[in-house]
């Protein structure tokens, strides 16, 4: 019970799996939240060595009793909640002549309900702790305009909205609510269906100023910063952590 609670969503792996680790690292119990138990577990496993604690929790978040549900059983197991860390995210790119609306529906219930609900069915227990924060990843993609991405980025861009929305309505609760809008990070999600990772991986590197993509851990450094309560004066925030990404292309000089 001394000991500050967070969720984080889709925490088995990439930037979920690294907040976790930081939050963790932090001294925090942390409640991965997925829908595969092996990467969750392997996750907790890790988090659970050093100072802090894990635990796992199995569960699709395009369900709409998944986030109620969740808060649930975290409040059942750990007495608290202090963090709330909404990233998991569905993402496919497909051109506006091929989406369906399955796939509309999709990005909407996990990218944007799901992150809502979660915060509204936190609600009572966040307004009990000394010093409740939540975090939102967004995307570069809530700020470019490409091909393929209309859904995902709408979905990014509502995510921005509604964390500056949030804040400004739960301030009167101490709950602070605050986003980071990652640029290209080696995550498997960039990683899955093509022949060669590492050439991906380099691609992308390509289209960021600063020469390369980010890695999970740089992201979950500045979660852990937004978490801690000496950021108590910081809310409603959109922290770009990209490389530069939304300023285009590196320019040959």
């Amino acid at each position: 019970m001394d000991r500050r609670v967070a969720i984080v969503t889709g925490g088995g792996t990439g930037i979920g799996a690294a907040v976790a680790r930081e939050l963790a690292g932090r001294g925090m119990t942390v409640a991965v939240v997925g829908r595969t138990l092996e990467t969750l577990e392997a996750t907790a496993g890790e988090i659970s060595q050093g100072p802090g604690a894990g635990m796992v929790l199995v569960a699709d978040l395009a369900d709409p009793k998944e986030p109620g549900l969740i808060v649930e059983e975290v409040l059942l197991h750990a007495g608290r909640l202090d963090v709330i860390v909404n990233n998991a995210a569905f993402y496919r790119l497909k051109l506006v002549e091929e989406f369906t609306p399955e796939d509309f529906d999709s990005h909407m219930a996990v990218n944007l309900r799901a992150p809502y609900f979660l915060v509204q069915a936190a609600l009572p227990a966040l307004c009990k702790s000394p010093s409740p924060a939540v975090v939102n990843i967004s995307s570069a993609a809530a700020a470019m305009y490409r091909p393929r991405q209309t859904v995902y980025g709408l979905t990014k861009a509502g995510i921005e909205h509604m964390t500056k929305n949030l804040a400004a309505e739960l301030a009167r609760y101490r709950i602070r609510v605050n986003a980071i809008r990652p640029g290209p990070v080696d995550t498997p999600i960039h990683r899955r269906a093509v022949e060669d990772p590492e050439a991906r991986v380099r691609e992308l590197g390509k289209m960021v100023p600063l020469g390369r993509v980010g890695q999970p851990e740089e992201i979950a450094w500045w979660v852990g910063h937004l978490v801690d309560p000496k950021a108590e004066w910081v809310t409603g925030a959109v922290f770009v952590v990209d490389g530069g990404r939304v300023l285009g292309p590196p320019e040959a000089i």
